[in-house]
């Protein structure tokens, strides 16, 4: 509610990298928040490794850190945000359902991820933090925006995956006794699509970027809309142009038929608005291809329409969510603040 003080970390696992912070919150005018942070990578072959070596790597990281701020004789709160679809239990216990975003760690799922950091912690034995809960991004970013902004009511995630939160009215929650006051729902809505609901929108590329996925049939509408699939489904927009001869006068090389040579943040670097047409330039010529002017004008407009559809598919999802919440009130006008992040929302911008 904006009333509290005092010094935490935070852990962020959900995507290509994980984060760690040390949050200082006070109630001085000027500085209220200070954060130091440090971003860890999450390599491959842990990624798609066993559970405890993922784990491990996290406690490992989690130690340097503390080490680093000089705070690892100190048993500090910790929030563990997991950016996974879970069943929550508790507070502080999230069992998974389904990795997702390309993590494929084996023993984890159907189990509690908090008791998983735990252990790979007391293993260490060399510091000590108190996991106090487990949070869903989603809801992490909603929960930080609402500390400063009281009408803030959705938590929106669009970076490596994307999903979304909102309040809910208790009296629509069947699980929960009472109709009194409200309620957190993570929708997951990455998997909308998964019973077939999104067949009318997919194109021969979205289906050949999920047949190569590691969750084929999965997450469907994460596969339309997040950083983790935007720049394989531009690759594969240019080879079938290239094919068809209407790019590169129909020379593919090597490059440009590999898959993950192009990502989604060499896709933002073309959508510059300057320089825009000259780092295409750049990033085809590290395919292998000597484009043309017309080429890289081409290019570009494939990146923009990729990125239009992710921007309206997302915005089509938050309207939904925004009306479900304008229903709710029961007013004629909606006057909410929603809380955006991900690496795709701060990144891409043209």
């Amino acid at each position: 509610d904006g009333t509290e003080k005092g010094d935490f970390l935070a852990l962020d696992l959900g995507g290509s990298n994980f984060r760690i912070l040390r949050v200082k919150v006070s109630h001085e005018r000027q500085q209220r928040v200070e954060m130091e942070s440090k971003i860890y990578s999450t390599p491959k072959d842990i990624v798609h490794g066993s559970g405890a070596q993922l784990f491990d790597h996290v406690a490992e990281c989690l130690g340097e850190f503390l080490e680093k701020q000089e705070i690892k004789d100190k048993k500090l709160p910790l929030g563990f945000t997991f950016s996974f679809p879970c069943r929550q239990t508790k507070l502080d216990e999230s069992i998974l359902i389904t990795w997702t975003k390309g993590f494929k760690a084996s023993g984890v799922e159907g189990s509690d991820v908090v008791k998983l950091l735990r252990k790979a912690i007391d293993k260490r034995g060399e510091y000590d933090v108190d996991i106090m809960a487990v949070v869903n991004d989603t809801v992490g970013t909603m929960m930080t925006c609402g500390f400063d902004d009281q009408r803030c009511e959705v938590g929106l995630i669009i970076g490596t995956g994307t999903n979304c939160c909102y309040m809910e009215e208790l009296r629509h929650i069947d699980l929960v006794e009472g109709d009194e006051g409200r309620m957190c729902i993570n929708i997951e809505w990455g998997g909308f699509g998964d019973d077939g609901s999104l067949e009318h929108i997919r194109t021969e590329f979205d289906r050949e970027i999920d047949r190569g996925s590691l969750n084929p049939g999965k997450q469907m509408f994460e596969k339309l809309i997040s950083g983790m699939y935007m720049g394989e489904l531009v690759r594969l927009i240019l080879v079938k142009m290239a094919k068809e001869g209407l790019l590169f006068e129909g020379r593919i090389t090597p490059e440009l038929l590999t898959k993950g040579k192009l990502q989604t943040k060499d896709v933002s670097a073309m959508e510059k608005t300057k320089e825009g047409l000259l780092r295409a330039k750049e990033v085809l010529s590290r395919l292998g291809l000597e484009p043309s002017d017309e080429d890289c004008i081409g290019v570009r407009h494939v990146c923009t329409i990729i990125s239009f559809r992710s921007a309206n598919l997302c915005a089509a999802a938050l309207g939904a969510i925004l009306s479900r919440l304008k229903d709710n009130k029961g007013v004629p006008r909606l006057r909410t603040t929603v809380g955006v992040d991900g690496s795709v929302y701060k990144l891409h911008t043209p």
